[in-house]
């Protein structure tokens, strides 16, 4: 019983078919546009998806399938074939000697010893069909000779060239500045299956195949890492760098745009701890400033200190003496607090302090005095009576 899909989905197998392979971002871009769903946090919603269009592309040996471009690290998502036979090949719009040539490119790409990915346009263009297709001319014979056909003996200089434009074109190669030919995402993505089965050797982080990777310099060590992979096993490695089987150093030296964004992130991280002390060590003082405490200069730390013991102790001689005047004594402004020295501001109280008692002192004698006066008169009178 086939998986009904509904508009959604059939409209990602629509997409991938006519535009070819989508980047990761692409694709879930499509996605979100399509449920309004983000594939990273609605991950179980993306993977059944998936799940159900190849259930549905399994009757017609189609498969979704993600793979990684060895050349760039990127995810890939597309439509491929799952079966290669004399019917599927029906399908292509390639000829058998325009197949023939693109096998002997790849070929020459993953046999080399040094997993370099590449090969020069000029030993593209000069590549031999004979081991890519022959007919057998007699099979009953010993020798089992066998002889190219006349196609691809005819296979001419410029047909070579135009297909391997119609290949870079179609994305199944590449061509990159320097003029070397590379592996395309297609080949990617397709042909999984067949560089297991032809024992192209696999990178040692991941087990996929190792087409563009970095060696070990150990030439008794076969290990071999995409370079994708390399990067992150090494920043996990706060050591020395070295090959993970024989322990042989590796010198690997991370980008300078990577290095420039880990620092990046280690100054986020380190900002973040500082701030999170600052935040640990904060406390609300009785002035009300909240950032006493986390003061960086450490003479500001001395001097907020002292005015809070001077606004402390003319708070309690404001509750002592009960006068109305208690404004005299604290600073109206909080700045003046954080403007002065600790000792300019105990002296400024001082003397302050010094000025309202002797006032205070005045007009106690003064009105001792009027209460005398007043009780002189009222005896004098008192006898004229």
């Amino acid at each position: 019983m086939t998986t009904k899909l509904s508009w959604r989905h059939q409209t990602i197998i629509q997409a991938l078919l006519s535009r070819g392979p989508l980047k990761e971002n692409e694709f879930h871009a499509m996605f979100s546009g399509l449920t309004g769903k983000d594939p990273g946090t609605d991950q179980h919603l993306f993977k059944e998806y998936l799940l159900n269009i190849n259930k549905a592309l399994s009757f017609a040996h189609l498969e979704l399938r993600g793979s990684i471009n060895q050349y760039d690290g990127n995810v890939y998502f597309g439509v491929v074939n799952t079966v290669s036979d004399e019917q599927s090949k029906m399908g292509t719009k390639y000829t058998v000697p325009q197949i023939a040539f693109y096998k002997a490119i790849i070929e020459a790409i993953v046999q080399d010893p040094a997993a370099s990915g590449v090969v020069s346009h000029f030993n593209a263009l000069n590549m031999k069909l004979d081991s890519q297709i022959t007919i057998a001319r007699d099979s009953q014979s010993q020798e089992n000779q066998h002889q190219v056909p006349s196609a691809s003996r005819n296979f001419t200089m410029t047909m070579k060239e135009k297909t391997l434009d119609e290949l870079v074109r179609d994305q199944w190669l590449n061509l990159t500045a320097d003029g070397d030919v590379t592996l395309g995402v297609k080949t990617f993505l397709d042909l999984r299956s067949w560089f297991r089965n032809n024992d192209v050797p696999s990178c040692h982080v991941c087990n996929e195949a190792g087409v563009k990777a970095d060696l070990c310099q150990n030439e008794a060590c076969n290990v071999r890492i995409h370079r994708y992979c390399l990067k992150q096993l090494m920043l996990q490695r706060k050591g020395a760098k070295s090959c993970p089987s024989c322990g042989t150093e590796w010198p690997y030296t991370v980008p300078k745009s990577e290095a420039v964004q880990i620092e990046d992130e280690n100054d986020t991280v380190s900002s973040q701890q500082a701030a999170g002390s600052r935040r640990q060590r904060h406390k609300r003082n009785t002035t009300g400033h909240a950032d006493v405490v986390g003061a960086d200069n450490r003479d500001e730390l001395n001097e907020l200190a002292a005015s809070q013991r001077v606004t402390r102790s003319a708070r309690q001689r404001h509750r002592i003496d009960g006068t109305g005047d208690a404004d005299e004594v604290v600073p109206r402004h909080e700045d003046e607090l954080n403007d002065s020295t600790g000792s300019q501001l105990i002296t400024r109280a001082a003397t302050k302090k010094r000025k309202l008692h002797t006032t205070r002192d005045a007009d106690v004698v003064g009105t001792s005095a009027a209460s005398s006066n007043l009780r002189r008169v009222t005896r004098s009178s008192a006898r004229q009576v």
